[in-house]
């Protein structure tokens, strides 16, 4: 079925895109679709989806220890405290996509996790569904690009005062943490416990 899973370097079955380049097949293998909480942890990736935007994951993936240096491991109190002056460095940084607005907006989301009456990946998380009623997609073409749960989490995040997080930009944020398996039906990396060549974690 064109759009399936496909075989791997070692022979075992993955999801396409996982094979288009070895930090793609890293990040899928280990990382991709594996539940993840914490509130850094959940705020480096929602960082790191909003630089995504209209750019390669891949491109943020290969700058992703720049992103950790230059936001302070992307500790919320530390970027809430970013002032004008190192927003303008930031400018210069190569290490990471330098953008004015998103750089912006990284430093208005710290500010709004700060403000917070929740964790927020406690927030995050209350917009997963419920994945006894959903199955995993059997080609590339069944996943979805925006759904009703990231739409959503989009207009409570946009209430709470947060930027650069529009629908689409919150459904890769839910697959990237484990809120909903996109992994295709038949990739060996689509449980989480699944081991991957040789008792590597699957993603």
């Amino acid at each position: 079925m064109t759009g399936g899973p496909v075989p791997g370097p070692d022979g075992l079955p993955r999801c396409p895109w996982g094979l288009s380049a070895p930090d793609y097949l890293d990040y899928h293998d280990r990382e991709w679709g594996r539940p993840l909480r914490g509130v850094t942890a959940m705020f480096e990736r929602l960082s790191l989806e909003a630089f995504q935007s209209g750019l390669s994951w891949l491109v943020i993936l290969r700058k992703r220890e720049g992103f950790r240096r230059a936001f302070a491991g992307f500790d919320p109190e530390k970027v809430a405290a970013f002032d004008d002056e190192y927003a303008e460095r930031l400018l210069a940084d190569p290490g990471i996509v330098r953008n004015r607005a998103k750089i912006a907006a990284a430093r208005r989301n710290a500010r709004a996790v700060l403000a917070l009456d929740v964790p927020l990946d406690e927030l995050l998380w209350s917009f997963a569904p419920d994945p006894d009623g959903r199955r995993r997609p059997h080609t590339l073409g069944d996943v979805p690009a925006v759904t009703r749960e990231s739409t959503a989490m989009a207009k409570e995040l946009k209430r709470r005062g947060f930027a650069f997080v529009g629908p689409t930009t919150c459904y890769a944020l839910m697959q990237a943490t484990g809120m909903v398996d996109d992994h295709l039906e038949g990739c060996v990396a689509g449980s989480a416990d699944a081991p991957v060549d040789g008792g590597r974690a699957a993603g």
